[in-house]
Formats: structure tokens, sequence, C-alpha cells
């Protein structure tokens, strides 16, 4: 485990975090530091329950009748599961982006406009046009659509439906990126562009991302952090957790013999 990293850096901070789906205990005393401006992985086998851990992070968890979290998540130092902690103002500034993609039925222009409608992040119609245009070149995908805004979302192709998810995400002007299995549904053409796209948002925020693909994770993350039942194993940088790793269970999973 890092020693604490200096405050300024330090993005999340999970503390002793139990999750129980009814009776399972699905996670296990997790403690973990996430810096700002890093691509931080979560790895593991199936099951493991990087993506329960993950949705912690912005209290998805918390939609789920039978899920109970227990512990301390502090987002610059502010502890997420307050009560006085608006769920829905935290998702803005802790945005998703899923698995499949999942653009609104609605056009480009609305499936990115909504969040920041929604949170009265634009005065004017001018304002808007602006959130709407930024987010889709962060998204990487402004090129591809900027003469077709008008069109429904779920019209694009599988990568480019991804990417809008990613720009509409970030429409909301978040400081946390939480991408769950983002290219798992996408194909290896697809799958480079958001890996290049997740090195570039990189530099604004600080992006999380649960991937099955050891490869992927080598590619795009600084730390890595590798679960196994419900138990954070280990967590570094990636470069030393792939060549060098502490824990025999992180050494077997990479080799191939677990997972």
């Amino acid at each position: 485990m890092d020693s604490a990293l200096e405050p300024e850096t330090l993005k999340v901070s999970a503390r002793n975090v139990n999750v129980f789906y009814g009776d399972t205990h699905a996670i296990k005393d997790v403690n973990v530091e996430i810096q700002d401006k890093t691509v931080t992985a979560f790895i593991g086998p199936s099951g493991c329950g990087k993506s329960t851990f993950l949705r912690c992070l912005n209290r998805m968890n918390d939609t789920i009748d039978i899920c109970r979290v227990e512990g301390e998540i502090r987002l610059d130092g502010e502890d997420i599961y307050d009560k006085r902690i608006d769920p829905v103002q935290l998702r803005a500034k802790v945005g998703m982006v899923f698995q499949k993609p999942n653009p609104f039925p609605k056009s480009i222009y609305d499936n990115i406009a909504y969040g920041p409608r929604i949170h009265g992040l634009a005065k004017t119609k001018a304002e808007l046009d602006e959130i709407v245009e930024k987010s889709l070149r962060r998204g990487a995908i402004w090129d591809e659509v900027k003469d077709r805004l008008d069109a429904p979302g779920t019209g694009l192709s599988g990568g480019q439906q991804q990417r809008l998810c990613i720009a509409r995400a970030i429409a909301t002007a978040p400081e946390v990126l939480l991408m769950d299995e983002p290219c798992s549904a996408l194909d290896p053409i697809a799958t480079a562009q958001v890996e290049e796209l997740i090195d570039e948002l990189r530099e604004r925020f600080s992006v999380v991302i649960v991937t099955h693909s050891m490869q992927q994770a080598a590619r795009v993350s600084q730390k890595t952090a590798f679960f196994h039942l419900g138990n954070l194993v280990e967590f570094g940088d990636t470069a030393q957790i792939f060549t060098n790793p502490e824990d025999p269970r992180t050494e077997s999973y990479i080799t191939g013999r677990i997972g």
C-alpha cells in the first residue's frame, strides 16, 4: 500500500469500506486512495467486487434495496455518505460510463444538454451550445456528429455511442469519471479510440476504470487495484503491479493461473 498521498493530489479516499447484499458480504474492509488527474484501474476475476466498489464511489448502490455500505468514502475530504449530501449532485461531480453504451432516446444534442440543463449549468442557449460543443470535443466525437446534432444518439455506431456517453458524463463538469468496463462491448478499433480518449481525459479528471482486460489496464492506467473475492489484495503503481507484484494471488491472476 502506498503511504498517504499528498493532500492536494488525493481525490477520493476510502476507509474500511464493507458492502453487503442482504447477507452476502461482497466487499471486505477496502482501503484505497485515488489520486487526481490519474487513471486508476480496478482488475480482478468476474464477481470479485470491483464494479460493486466502483458504484460505491457515486452512491449508485443506493438504488439497490438490499445493498448496505459501511465505512467511509471521502471526495476532496468530504464524506459522500453524509446525510446532507444529495446523491444527484454527487453524481454530477462523479460521472459514470457503463459497460454497454446507453445513449438517451433523444438527439445527440439533447443527450449532452440534459445534465447541464437539470443542474442549471447554462443560463442561455448560447452557453448550452458551448457546453455541448466542448463536451463533444472532449469526448473526441465532435467532428463526426457536428453536422447532425438533431439526429438520435441511438443511431450512432457502438464506439460512437460510447464516446457520446463519455461526452455526456463530462458535460456536468465532474471531477471524477467512473468507467465500468467501457470497452467490453466495442470492437478493437473503437476500443483503441476510447483508450486514447481516457489518456486525454486524465489531464482534467480523476478516472477510475473497471476492466477485465489486463492489457487495457497496463495501457491506460498509472495505478492498479487488484480485487479478489471481495478483498482489495494489492494496490500500487501499475508498472509495479504487473512486473513485480507483492502478493502471490496478484501474480497468479496476472500470469493467468486464477481468473
